[in-house]
């Protein structure tokens, strides 16, 4: 019996050994990131940090659990590209200036400098990081709603508040049971981190290009993908038109990237049974995480 070409461990890779890692400029980025997420989240606090720089350690709460999200999602990706021996970078952290309504930082990626071999690997890796990701915010969100508190909003004026994707009103329900309708959360920095985890997730699971959710998708449905793209570009059109305006930079961001997905290494190997379980998995998370308005005014 011939053994399976594609399940072979001795297997090498076409495209050479990996390039040398710049550990230097990851450690230096992570860092830059720590220091504007701390910021960012001293601020959200009311800390003015050029006037009472010593209060900059309220934003640590803010600053660690979201760099635990995030971290925890692109070392996801990184050990299972690992797994399947791909030339794969350590987690950039990209920082953001630390002023109001940012957050501190634009997320985190990694650069995975060789062809992925085969749909097998693409799912794998694709849906590694948000899952984990997610797996991670979870109890996040039920520590930092714990420590939120429960306010009866008092309707002068317009106020910013965050929308509830599916997952974050379940665990919301958990916590507090049925809030009234004009009863609002206060969110702990811990919980406000955690909704932002949700978000980061639905954002990388839109199933559009090589996002990750465009890698599950490809995976999945590799003759349909193009028309998924397309399709998913055209809601993010609607529901910016309806709901967050947002939505239509990110649809101009993606079909600028491009919606297409270049073919795995061995395209031919098929999924098997408990990967496409997986994949549908990754698509009821997507599902639960993504909400059409993330941000509103009242």
């Amino acid at each position: 019996m011939t053994p399976d070409p594609f399940l072979e461990p001795e297997f090498v890779p076409p495209w050479g050994p990996p390039q040398p890692q710049r550990l230097w400029l990851h450690v230096a980025l992570f860092l830059a990131t720590l220091a504007t997420t701390i910021i960012a989240g001293a601020l959200q606090q009311g800390v003015n940090p050029l006037e009472t720089p010593e209060l900059l350690y309220k934003g640590i709460p803010f600053s660690f659990t979201l760099l635990l999200i995030l971290g925890t999602h692109e070392m996801g990706h990184y050990l299972v590209s690992r797994k399947h021996r791909l030339d794969v970078t350590l987690p950039f952290f990209i920082p953001a200036p630390p002023i109001p309504f940012i957050i501190g930082t634009f997320g985190a990626f990694i650069r995975i400098r060789s062809p992925i071999r085969d749909k097998r690997a693409l799912l794998d890796v694709g849906c590694a990081g948000p899952l984990i990701g997610v797996l991670v915010s979870i109890p996040v969100i039920l520590v930092g709603l714990k420590l939120s508190v429960v306010t009866v909003m008092g309707g002068h004026g317009e106020e910013l508040t965050l929308g509830e994707p599916l997952l974050f009103k379940l665990l919301s329900w958990v916590v507090f049971g049925h809030l009234g309708p004009e009863e609002n959360v206060i969110l702990n920095p811990v919980a406000f981190a955690g909704w932002i985890g949700l978000l980061v997730t639905a954002l990388n699971l839109l199933p559009v290009g090589q996002l990750d959710g465009g890698h599950v998708a490809y995976a999945l449905f590799p003759d349909y993908h193009r028309y998924i793209s397309l399709g998913v570009l055209g809601l993010l059109v609607v529901c910016g038109l309806l709901f967050w305006k947002g939505w239509l930079m990110w649809a101009a961001l993606l079909a600028f990237l491009g919606w297409r997905h270049p073919p795995p290494y061995q395209f031919w190997v098929p999924l098997d049974r408990r990967r496409r379980i997986l994949g549908l998995i990754t698509i009821v998370v997507f599902i639960l995480t993504f909400t059409p308005a993330p941000f509103m005014l009242d």
